[in-house]
């Protein structure tokens, strides 16, 4: 039987996690336990020689020497596409069900070399476990130095916040998943600009009372995988500056395609998700965003229960605020609707008294 709540520190990982030496000479495999490996994000660490990479935008980060480098993934699940960017050169992979586990790389000039494996793709689309990286002979390993951020931030959200569909054409498809990369998510851009480490816990349909999947916010926003049967987490072990929260457009879109009101219980229900979240995260900033698509901008039934919700727990914390995006997209958004929703959040964000100032990076 699954164990009901992991320990602190074994689902949020930071970098530099697993106890070791910090580097190692090897001869061809690196495996996945090596303590040279800095982990990020949500990850199944159950099995430590397997770790699962689940939700998306976690990352694995690696300096190595040697010509060639190969990724080892067992175990895939659905569709799971990572951006592998080797000394800030970027490539796509795809370690999906049925296809090779091993996906090699290079070739790379003489001396020392950075790798980050970045999951493009959300949870519910697929998973993979991560067994380690393949060297030439006589090529090693290191730790690279603790990555250093201004914030930390978490963003509870749907497709618009996992940055599903854009890198779409005009029409959203969600049969090839390659063209969905939370790394260009308007939560993602927001955080490298104001120089935040960021967890997208994200799914694709998911509402507060409606939706086009099973599972609701409010069931699955604390647990390993987006699966309320999956084993809670201490998710506020990776102690965020600010939490995000952007739910709402499935709610509206689910029952409106299906000929139902919009649901009655969604007011209540959003507040209980967000006191829960408070509960987890008592020294946090909580940001109530909507919007995004269409129904977050103009369906006056969520907005009206939205702005309920939101004025009623702005009433009794201090720390909670709101902010509702200007631009939207009639379809999903696509990168240049991300990159504008990232601007308009990132300038509200900076006249906040609560955000430290940060140097940050460009949209």
């Amino acid at each position: 039987m699954l164990p009901r709540k992991l320990p602190a520190g074994i689902a949020w990982v930071a970098a530099g996690c697993l106890l070791g030496a910090p580097r190692a000479a090897v001869a061809a495999l690196v495996p996945a336990s090596n303590a040279a490996f800095q982990y990020d994000g949500r990850i199944d660490f159950r099995d430590p020689r397997a770790p699962v990479l689940i939700w998306e935008g976690t990352r694995v980060a690696v300096d190595f020497t040697g010509p060639s480098l190969a990724l080892d993934f067992r175990d895939a699940t659905g569709q799971n596409f990572f951006n592998a960017t080797v000394d800030g050169a970027n490539r796509i992979v795809a370690a999906n069900a049925g296809a090779p586990d091993r996906i090699a790389l290079g070739p790379f000039s003489p001396g020392r070399h950075h790798l980050v494996l970045s999951k493009r793709t959300e949870a519910t689309v697929g998973t993979v476990a991560f067994a380690g990286i393949e060297l030439a002979p006589g090529a090693d390993v290191a730790a690279p130095p603790p990555p250093r951020y201004e914030h930390r931030f978490v963003f509870y959200g749907d497709s618009i916040t996992v940055g599903a569909c854009n890198e779409d054409g005009p029409e959203d498809q969600w049969i090839d998943h390659r063209t969905h990369d939370a790394a260009r998510s308007y939560a993602a851009l927001a955080a490298r600009a104001l120089d935040a480490d960021l967890r997208n816990i994200s799914v694709s349909g998911m509402g507060v009372s409606e939706g086009w999947v099973p599972m609701k916010a409010g069931e699955v926003w604390n647990h390993l995988y987006p699966d309320a049967a999956s084993p809670t987490v201490d998710v506020a072990a990776f102690h965020p500056d600010v939490v995000f929260v952007n739910f709402g457009e499935n709610d509206c879109s689910y029952p409106a395609q299906h000929g139902e009101p919009f649901p009655a219980s969604f007011t209540a229900r959003y507040e209980k998700l967000i006191s829960a979240i408070r509960a987890a995260y008592p020294g946090a900033e909580i940001v109530l965003l909507r919007g995004g698509m269409s129904g977050g901008a103009k369906n006056p039934h969520l907005r009206a229960a939205w702005s309920a919700a939101v004025s009623d727990l702005e009433a009794h914390d201090p720390r909670i605020a709101h902010y509702v995006f200007r631009h939207w997209s009639s379809n999903h958004p696509r990168v240049p609707d991300d990159r504008a929703m990232a601007a308009e959040l990132v300038r509200w964000l900076r006249e906040q008294p609560w955000l430290r100032p940060a140097a940050g990076a460009a949209l």
